[in-house]
């Protein structure tokens, strides 16, 4: 049969204010004022929303966020942002050249949220002049400081230099979160890690113990996935809802039957967000492998010019799936019940994507 045109109308001012009325008790966001005074043909007065609708506006407008990366020259500081964020492998990071006072760059993550990561040359003169003559430039505003410790060159001056650089932040940025990374652990021997680590965390504590700046320490290597696991604990404490997140995948996880969901950011493969059925796992290492093996697969696909969108590993003990799912996320579904079949696993994941779509915020364009 033909198609019959579509006559379009502009409704009445009775229906356009029914319509309005229904959308207010959705949302909540506006105020019908209530006065005799007032006309029928009046436009609403809008109103600061308290809502689900208005805080997920709130939460797609774009949110930037201050990072400093900062340490002694030498320390690893370049390589592991370019490993992260620019897509570099590890063998690749000997050519890149020592950091000249300031770099910015800004990285966008998970849509909405810009990283404006200004990562500063570790040169003592350089550092002389970030606390002398730039301490409110440098210091002010900051959300985050990643601070990095070359493990083998651990000396008094560098503890002094970053007692430093913790009370300026305190002074500009006392809210700051603190990251001190203890790099290139990978050139202590494997069993004496876990001591110098400890040794070495304590120091950083006690430069910090009458400051207001919350520090946390981490081993790292870029040679192993100790840089991610570092890296996700360091964007998790920038995402603004991943409790929100957390609680969606866990029910997620409980419909489909498995035994563990895992959600990636897409462009670094860092995880943000994760829940289990409660089994214990003896590999509390296990997503940071995965992320580093599945960005080095991506990139080896990039490379053949191929595009990546997901794969399926079987075997007798577990199926695990990983996908592209949101437009800004991957996601990882392990399920070790042979009952359920791998096609109900899939649609489930589809099924899934326009509703995280909408809990993670995008960029407003």
């Amino acid at each position: 049969a033909p198609l019959l045109p579509v006559c379009l109308r502009r409704p009445e001012s009775s229906e356009r204010r029914k319509l309005l009325e229904d959308e207010a008790r959705l949302c909540g966001s506006v105020d019908y004022p209530r006065s005799a005074a007032t006309s029928a043909e009046s436009p609403p007065r809008h109103r600061p929303s308290t809502s689900p609708c208005g805080r997920r506006h709130r939460l797609q407008s774009t949110m930037k966020k201050k990072v400093l990366l900062m340490g002694k020259s030498g320390s690893g500081k370049t390589s592991m942002r370019s490993i992260i964020f620019a897509d570099y492998l590890a063998r690749d990071t000997t050519r890149l050249s020592p950091t000249i006072d300031v770099e910015y760059s800004s990285v966008q993550f998970l849509g909405n949220l810009h990283l404006h990561l200004w990562d500063c040359g570790g040169q003592d003169d350089f550092y002389k002049n970030y606390l002398d003559n730039m301490r409110d430039h440098i210091f002010r505003s900051v959300e985050l400081l990643v601070y990095v410790f070359d493990i083998e060159h651990f000396e008094a001056v560098d503890l002094k230099q970053f007692e430093a650089v913790a009370e300026a932040l305190d002074q500009h940025s006392p809210d700051a979160l603190v990251f001190v990374l203890l790099h290139k652990m990978d050139l202590v021997a494997e069993e004496e890690r876990s001591l110098v680590f400890r040794e070495r965390e304590s120091l950083i504590n006690e430069c910090t113990r009458n400051l207001a700046v919350r520090v946390k320490c981490f081993p790292s290597s870029i040679w192993d996935e100790t840089l991610y696991r570092a890296w996700s604990q360091i964007v998790y404490s920038l995402v603004p809802n991943t409790k929100l997140l957390e609680d969606n995948l866990n029910d997620f996880c409980k419909i489909c039957g498995s035994d563990e969901v895992v959600l990636f950011e897409s462009t670094t493969f860092l995880v943000i967000a994760h829940c289990e059925d409660g089994s214990k796992h003896s590999d509390v290492h296990r997503f940071e492998k995965i992320s580093n093996i599945i960005k080095q697969f991506k990139l080896s696909c990039r490379k053949a010019q191929a595009s990546f969108e997901g794969m399926v590993v079987q075997n007798s003990r577990f199926t695990a799936f990983f996908n592209l799912f949101t437009s800004n996320t991957c996601i990882m579904v392990i399920v070790s019940d042979t009952d359920i079949q791998p096609a109900s696993i899939q649609l489930n994941i589809d099924a899934a994507k326009p509703h995280f779509e909408s809990l993670i915020p995008q960029t407003q364009m």
